[in-house]
């Protein structure tokens, strides 16, 4: 088993190492203190990351994106995951789901997406539908060549930046050995589009600057050609980007978990205490021996997950494992990093307890742990008919 990384993927991790460090870490400091990241500031990171081929990476270099595999994906998003998590997200990662475009949604939104001309964002959350995104409520009724959309969707993750939304309604319904099932159809609904509604959303403890919005939608009228796949048949393409974007999440937290661990190694090599390094009492080393290998843990699994994903051979309990471990991994590590430093860990000065705050949502978003576990331990039961 070879755990060398080729030099083209060496190449790709000391690209987005050095950008992280030259474009995000000098404005951290700035976004915590706005709340947002300043409009100059945006268009310079997309621009800077344009010429360095990182922007859309996760798409074909035939259709103008980096063309980066699973693993090279991964592996800036590991990078990136060190930094703030508003500056890094501008380097945009447009959906996979946006290859289901076809005919004239290519030229309207998938090439000008990959390109930074257009920005997108998903909708599927709703306030009575959770994790349960069979419950939505969010209604598409057919009306001759046309849709109309009513219901609420929240949570939408930078819609204040994005120009049109990927959203998913229950466009109808089937009977099945379970009783009545939502039949779900995927939109692609520019903003400015009559009904449609983008307002403020909810004050977040993680990730300050990176902003969640409510998606109103009174009698939007939709055309049936921005249907995004098959109608009646959206989540086909939705589970390939739940995998890729859970993969992100658990690169995301071995990056930040990295930089904590470094953080916590130098103080305690050079925090003195009692006439000695506090890294020299077990109450601390032992701390950071955890601390590694329960990092190293989640950076195989995660790793694991990417490299199979290129190959095709990846499995869903195998990016859930990824995900699942390495959130949990990282908020473990942030907490001990910060007890390590002590009062200073929970000081603005350091960026800790940012990282602590930051890493709360990712036992959450884009299916909480427990979700995970379910997709895991229902690969496990299902053999013996579970």
């Amino acid at each position: 088993m070879d755990f060398e990384l080729s030099d083209e993927h060496q190449m790709v991790v000391d690209t987005a190492r050095a950008f992280t460090e030259n474009e995000f870490f000098p404005h951290e400091a700035v976004v915590e203190k706005l709340g947002e990241v300043p409009p100059e500031l945006v268009q310079q990171i997309k621009r800077r990351s344009l010429d360095a081929g990182l922007y859309a990476a996760n798409m074909p270099a035939e259709l103008g994106g980096g063309g980066l595999d699973s693993l090279g994906v991964t592996l800036v998003d590991r990078e990136f995951g060190a930094a703030s998590y508003a500056l890094h997200y501008i380097v945009a990662r447009p959906s996979n789901i946006l290859r289901a475009c076809t005919g004239s949604q290519i030229d309207e939104y998938l090439l000008p997406t990959i390109s930074g001309e257009r920005v997108d964002c998903m909708a599927m959350s709703e306030p009575d539908a959770g994790s349960d995104v069979r419950g939505m409520k969010c209604s598409a009724v057919r009306d001759g060549d046309d849709y109309v959309i009513n219901g609420t969707k929240h949570f939408i993750s930078h819609a204040d930046m994005a120009d049109y939304v990927i959203l998913y309604a229950a466009s109808g319904e089937e009977q099945t050995s379970r009783g009545r099932k939502k039949l779900i159809t995927g939109f692609l609904v520019d903003f400015d589009t009559p009904g449609c509604e983008v307002v403020a959303g909810y004050n977040c403890v993680s990730n300050r600057g990176y902003h969640n919005k409510i998606i109103n939608f009174d009698d939007c009228r939709v055309p049936a050609s921005k249907i995004l796949g098959e109608e009646h048949h959206g989540f086909d393409a939705v589970n390939e980007w739940l995998g890729s974007t859970r993969l992100q999440v658990a690169a995301v937290c071995v990056g930040r978990a990295r930089r904590a661990l470094r953080i916590a190694t130098e103080w305690a090599a050079t925090r003195q205490q009692f006439g000695q390094q506090i890294g020299k009492f077990q109450g601390v080393s032992f701390k950071l021996a955890d601390m590694a290998t329960r990092l190293d843990a989640a950076e195989l699994l995660t790793l694991r997950a990417a490299w199979k994903d290129a190959r095709g051979t990846v499995t869903d309990p195998e990016i859930a494992m990824a995900k699942v471990y390495s959130s949990e991994m990282c908020q473990f590590v942030t907490d001990e990093a910060i007890q390590i430093l002590g009062g200073m860990g929970l000081m603005d000065e350091l960026p800790l307890e940012r990282m602590w705050r930051d890493t709360r949502v990712d036992r959450i978003w884009d299916g909480t742990s427990e979700i995970q576990r379910h997709i895991i331990s229902r690969s496990m039961l299902r053999p013996f008919g579970g």
